[in-house]
């Protein structure tokens, strides 16, 4: 079994790493990523997919078919449907989001690719962005692709999230810091 360290845990790391192996043999990895990519696309687009997926009152056997329906009418019939369509039929739908999501960590992990949720205060210039990407693949020994997100509130400075780790060093945490030092010494 391949190492993929702490990505796969759980029923949704398991199957994850499942589907990779196989898509690996098969030489399909991006092919079965961008099944599910789809299906992805599908659920978010149909509330009655959503609720198909979620809900528990549906037996497997209905499950299978509806799924297997919607994969028919979109068009997909490669190993990222046959996969989907399995899980339906072990009643593990309910997780597929996150089977999904494990599946394409453990692709980057493979790649040598890391993401790394930014929160900046303004959108950052190309420079500076660059500094930021450089910064974190040295911290990282791997190649970081930044998720950039906006949110005026934190002031300035900058808040960075990869895996389970996160810096904050904006000015407003700052700011509250100096607060309730204030508080203490007053």
């Amino acid at each position: 079994m391949a190492d993929t360290g702490s990505i796969v845990s759980g029923i949704a790391g398991r199957y994850a790493l499942a589907l990779y192996e196989l898509a690996e043999q098969e030489k399909a990895v991006d092919a079965i990523d961008a099944e599910l990519g789809r299906f992805l696309e599908l659920m978010n687009e149909s509330g009655d997919l959503r609720e198909l997926v979620r809900n528990p009152v549906f037996s497997a056997e209905d499950q299978t078919r509806a799924v297997s329906a919607v994969l028919d009418k979109a068009g997909l019939s490669g190993l990222g449907a046959n996969f989907i369509k399995l899980v339906a039929s072990k009643r593990r739908l309910f997780a597929i989001r996150s089977m999904i999501d494990a599946y394409r960590a453990i692709v980057a992990d493979k790649r040598g690719l890391v993401s790394a949720e930014v929160t900046v205060a303004e959108k950052l210039n190309e420079a500076n962005r660059r500094s930021v990407e450089d910064a974190l693949n040295g911290v990282t020994g791997k190649t970081v692709t930044l998720i950039e997100k906006v949110d005026p509130a934190i002031i300035g400075g900058l808040i960075v999230k990869m895996g389970s780790k996160m810096v904050d060093s904006s000015v407003r945490t700052k700011l509250n810091s100096i607060k309730l030092a204030m508080k203490e010494v007053g």
